[in-house]
C-alpha cells in the first residue's frame, strides 16, 4: 500500500496562480505520452508516486492524452483510486477539450455540446465527481467564443469544475475569453501556452504581457521543446529518439546541425550553473516567477527526480540571460 512521504512538501515552491487563491508547484507532471496501454502500469504508478513524494500536486491531462485517447485518463483513474483514494484533496487535477475524440461533428473544437459531453466522458475515465481546472484546449475560429466560454462557465456551475482556463489561445482571443468569463461571474484562471528557451511566442505575441495585465496565471507546456532541450540531441538524433521516429511533434530534419550547435552551447551554460540543459530549461521558463508552473513529461521517475532538481536554482544573472539570448537569438 502506497504511503506518501511525509515531507512531500518541504522543497517545491507554490506559487499562486493569477489573482485567485489556488496555488500550484512550480513543477506539474503532465499525462501526455506516457500514460498508454504500451507503457508499463507498473512505471506509470511509480512515476505518479514519485511525483507526489516530491511535491507535484498538479496532474495535467487532456481527453485526448494517451495514446490511445482517452488512455491517460483511465491510467490516473486506475492510480487515483489504487493510491491517492485518501488524498484527492491535496491534488490538482486538470483536464481539456478541444481536439479530436471521437468521429462526427460533434466530437472535437469548441462547441458546448462537445465540451459538456467529454467532461462527462473525462471524469467518468478518471473516476471523479470534478476536476479541479477544465481547458477549453484550443479557440474554434467556427464557434461563437461566448458559447465555448459559456460552457466552461456551465461546467463551474453544475460542480463538475471548480476553476476553468484556456489554451493556445492568442493574447486578443484570451483577453476576450476573460472579458466574457467575467461577465458571467466565472475567472479565467490559467492560460497554458507552448514556452520554451526556443519557443518564445508567449513573449513575442504579448501573451505573458497580456496574463500580466488580466492578472491570469500560466503554466507552459512543451517547455523542454519535445525533447530538444534535454541533452538528448546533443551528439545528434538518437535512434530511440522522438525525432527518429513517424512522431509528429518533431522530425528529423528540425534537428539541424546548428541547432546542435546551439544545444551545446547552452549546455556549457548549464553546466557552468551547475545544471544539466533539461534543468536550465525548466529554470528559465520558471525564471522571475512570471509563470506559475511548468509542465514536465517522464518515462522514468529517475527523469522526474533530474527535472524536478531544476527547482534549486531558478536565479538568473544579468549575464547568464544574455548569454542564453545570444545563443537562442542569433
Amino acid at each position: 500500500m502506497y504511503t506518501p512521504h511525509p515531507d512531500r512538501y518541504a522543497d517545491m515552491p507554490y506559487r499562486r496562480t493569477g489573482r485567485s487563491g489556488l496555488k500550484l508547484p512550480a513543477l506539474s507532471l503532465g499525462l501526455w505520452h506516457n500514460f498508454g496501454p504500451d507503457r508499463p502500469v507498473d512505471v506509470q504508478r511509480a512515476i505518479l508516486r514519485r511525483a507526489f513524494d516530491l511535491g507535484v500536486t498538479h496532474f495535467d491531462l487532456a481527453n485526448n492524452y494517451g495514446p490511445p485517447p482517452g488512455a491517460a485518463e483511465s491510467a490516473l483513474g486506475d492510480a487515483l483510486k489504487a493510491d491517492f483514494a485518501h488524498h484527492r484533496d491535496e491534488l490538482i487535477v486538470s483536464t481539456k477539450a478541444g481536439y479530436l475524440m471521437w468521429p462526427g461533428p460533434y466530437g472535437e473544437w469548441g462547441s458546448r455540446k462537445y465540451l459538456l459531453s467529454s467532461l462527462d466522458q473525462s471524469l467518468g475515465r478518471m473516476g471523479l465527481d470534478h476536476v479541479d481546472i477544465f481547458y477549453s484546449h484550443r479557440p474554434d475560429p467556427e464557434t461563437p467564443l461566448e458559447e465555448t466560454m459559456g460552457a466552461l462557465h456551465s461546467a463551474v456551475q453544475q460542480g463538475k469544475a471548480l476553476y476553468v482556463g484556456v489554451s493556445n489561445y492568442s493574447a486578443e482571443q484570451t483577453r476576450e475569453a476573460a472579458r466574457i468569463l467575467a461577465e458571467l461571474g466565472t475567472p479565467l484562471l490559467i492560460h497554458q501556452p507552448r514556452y520554451s528557451m526556443l519557443d518564445r511566442r508567449p513573449e513575442d505575441e504579448g501573451l505573458l504581457d497580456t496574463l500580466d495585465e488580466l492578472q491570469v496565471g500560466s503554466i507552459a507546456y512543451s517547455p523542454l521543446e519535445q525533447g530538444l532541450l534535454t541533452g538528448r540531441y546533443l551528439d545528434g538524433i538518437p535512434e530511440d529518439s522522438r525525432a527518429a521516429s513517424d512522431s509528429p511533434f518533431l522530425s528529423a530534419d528540425k534537428v539541424t546541425e546548428d541547432l546542435v550547435g546551439r544545444l551545446r552551447t547552452l549546455d556549457e551554460i548549464a553546466e557552468s550553473r551547475g545544471q544539466s540543459l533539461a534543468q536550465l530549461a525548466l529554470a528559465w521558463v520558471l525564471r522571475g516567477g512570471r509563470v506559475t508552473s511548468a509542465l514536465i513529461g517522464a518515462s522514468s521517475p529517475r527523469q522526474l527526480e533530474d527535472s524536478v532538481a531544476a527547482i534549486g536554482d531558478l536565479e538568473f544573472t544579468e549575464d547568464e540571460l544574455a548569454r542564453i539570448d545570444a545563443v537562442v537569438k542569433a
